[in-house]
């Protein structure tokens, strides 16, 4: 029998009218049943968050208190961590020792955002008006409803309810339909750490019924995205319904600079880390490698030999290096876009189609790296969400600084180089939200991050992400005991 899951609304589990199959990548067979939240679902869902954020005891309870619950709610995380690792990796294919660590560092979130609650403070203005005094406070955006993918999704809707929350905003959380079960069963937690009824709400569902009743909902006051540009697109249209603030963090196509002065195997790993990490499931993936045309031939034989190596395998198995890819939908574009890129005269060094050795139904494919003679190859262009790597040289800063920079996005970006003055200068050169030097996909809840571009508007993580959830009241006060004239005298 299939494994069951309910939506959380107004602090109630609701199994849903609606339902849909969730399919296991290693197999390609469903495990799970899934509710699929209609637009009364998802109206109900908001004037819940609503009622919510206007009334008691939300609405009463002072900063730290909201502190203390987010505190609570990330040592649920960590009690349970294994829990939810266990289902992302089934829902998702993500391997097993990747969501076991990620999610553990998920609870990192929530004590960052939980220490923060009661320091998002106003500000007294000296303003140069006798007897006023004048000051900002800091106030709930409003009703949230936050948007997540499927990959990375409890760190994902980390870097919104954390900050959302802390704020004392509301949130409506929307889990991808593809792979929704460690976020419904996430809500558990919610529930169990005390916030009241109706300040976290957690749906998943379809286009129509659920994202667009969603995002032009007339109570919805912000909308927090992750995923690609097309959907966003459509969320930026939907909010000219209700003028919501909007945050986008969107898709990108990462490039990776390698200089001749550095240590290969160190790049290398890193590299492989960027690109085949997560099955290259992250937005900031390093897809694009510029190596200086000294010692490509050296860097792509050793990204060879060590894509050859990787174990490949079923998700659960702690050994397991690199798992399936999501969706079938996924694997068909990556297969495309490969043949497309060989065609415009690409030369495949490895990989390019399905890891062989699994079900027939099962969503695996190859560690691919596609050697790039010119910058007009497909896969230099087009986000894959997959493990290929894109490969091409340069002579020079200058040209890698271009190559780097022709692309429609601007998400994240890597510089391997001894020279600090090199680095610096590539730092302020690169049109992108981060740059990782002689590193890569580094985080920390301190640390903001967003995109250029088409990857996206606006910053998650850091206080920066915190503030975007409030809006400033400005206060002003008459501190003279002298009646106010009337403005009709002439004196």
């Amino acid at each position: 029998m299939l494994q069951t899951f309910q939506h959380y609304i107004d602090g109630q589990f609701e199994p849903g009218t609606a339902h849909f199959d969730s399919v296991d990548p290693a197999t390609g067979q469903a495990w799970a049943r899934m509710p699929a939240a209609t637009s009364e679902d998802v109206n109900r869902a908001v004037r819940a968050a609503h009622r919510a954020l206007t009334a008691s005891p939300w609405r009463g309870l002072h900063a730290s208190a909201r502190g203390k619950l987010l505190a609570r709610l990330a040592d649920l995380i960590t009690r349970d961590a294994t829990m939810l690792a266990e289902l992302e990796t089934r829902d998702t294919g993500k391997v097993i020792r990747e969501t076991r660590a990620q999610i553990g560092y998920v609870a990192e979130y929530y004590r960052y955002y939980a220490g923060l609650a009661d320091k998002m403070e106003g500000r007294h203005l000296p303003v140069d008006k006798a007897d006023m005094e004048a000051y900002t406070r800091r106030e709930p955006l409003g009703v949230v409803a936050a948007i997540v993918p499927w990959n990375s999704q409890l760190f994902l809707s980390a870097v919104k309810l954390g900050p959302a929350l802390a704020a004392g905003c509301t949130v409506v959380l929307k889990a991808s339909e593809e792979g929704p079960a460690p976020l419904l069963a996430f809500a558990k937690l919610v529930h169990e750490a005390g916030f009241p009824a109706g300040v976290v709400n957690v749906i998943t569902g379809f286009g129509h019924d659920c994202g667009q009743t969603l995002t032009t909902h007339p109570l919805v006051d912000k909308v927090a995205f992750t995923g690609g540009p097309e959907t966003a697109r459509h969320i930026v249209r939907n909010t000219a319904e209700n003028l919501a603030d909007t945050s986008l963090e969107l898709g990108g196509k990462s490039p990776v600079l390698v200089f001749d002065d550095v240590d290969l195997e160190s790049a290398c790993n890193s590299i492989v880390a960027g690109i085949f990490g997560a099955s290259g499931q992250s937005c900031v993936a390093g897809s694009r490698l510029l190596v200086q045309r000294g010692v490509a031939d050296r860097l792509l034989a050793m990204l060879a030999e060590k894509a050859a190596r990787i174990r490949i395998g079923s998700p659960q198995d702690l050994a397991t290096e690199m798992g399936p890819l999501a969706t079938r939908k996924q694997v068909e574009h990556l297969q495309r876009t490969v043949k497309a890129s060989i065609d415009a005269g690409a030369t495949l060094v490895c990989g390019g189609g399905t890891a062989e050795g699994f079900a027939p139904d099962s969503h695996y494919v190859a560690p691919t790296i596609l050697d790039c003679p010119h910058a007009d190859i497909p896969s230099l262009r087009t986000e894959f969400f997959g493990p290929v790597l894109s490969v091409i040289r340069f002579d020079n800063e200058a040209e890698a600084i271009a190559l780097a920079n022709d692309s429609a996005y601007g998400l994240a970006s890597g510089v391997f180089t001894t020279n600090l003055t090199r680095a610096h200068r590539l730092i302020r050169e690169l049109r992108a939200g981060i740059v990782w030097v002689n590193t890569y996909r580094v985080v920390s809840p301190l640390v903001p991050f967003g995109g250029f571009g088409q990857s996206g508007l606006g910053r998650e993580g850091g206080m920066e992400a915190a503030l975007a959830y409030t809006r400033t009241k400005s206060v002003w006060i008459n501190t003279s005991d002298a009646p106010i004239p009337d403005p009709f005298v002439m004196r």
